[in-house]
């Protein structure tokens, strides 16, 4: 009878110690929703264009190259100073001062995937990439 018992539960899933059985091997409806993601495009109107990040200079000052091939001094502002780890060679949203244009603050970082949509669509053509 243990032989038996055994052989049936070899086909039954796994149930981990929560009490709930595997995660199903289909894509949940939250992972098909990161799929379809919108990506965030530089508003011109507004000031806004891509930049590429050439330098960190500490203090929350960074350098970066512009579409416009100019490279200005840029700041992280405090609400993104610890949500987003800027590093070089990153693909950043740069929004220029109205007051002073060689200025301005990164208000959005692409990740790996999202730069790699910005090539294949033609939205870097502009960038040293």
């Amino acid at each position: 009878m243990a032989n038996f018992n055994s052989q049936k539960r070899k086909n039954l899933p796994f149930k981990n110690k929560g009490g709930s059985f595997n995660r199903p091997a289909f894509a949940t409806e939250a992972e098909e929703n990161e799929a379809y993601q919108r990506l965030r495009i530089p508003n011109r109107d507004e000031l806004e264009q891509f930049g590429l990040v050439t330098q960190l200079m500490g203090g929350s000052q960074i350098k970066a190259i512009c579409e416009d091939g100019i490279e200005r001094n840029l700041r992280i502002p405090g609400k993104m100073k610890k949500k987003f780890w800027i590093r070089e060679n990153d693909i950043v949203i740069v929004k220029l001062w109205d007051f002073q244009p060689i200025k301005g603050d990164i208000i959005w970082r692409y990740m790996g995937s999202q730069v790699g949509w910005l090539k294949r669509n033609g939205r870097l053509g502009k960038l040293p990439v």
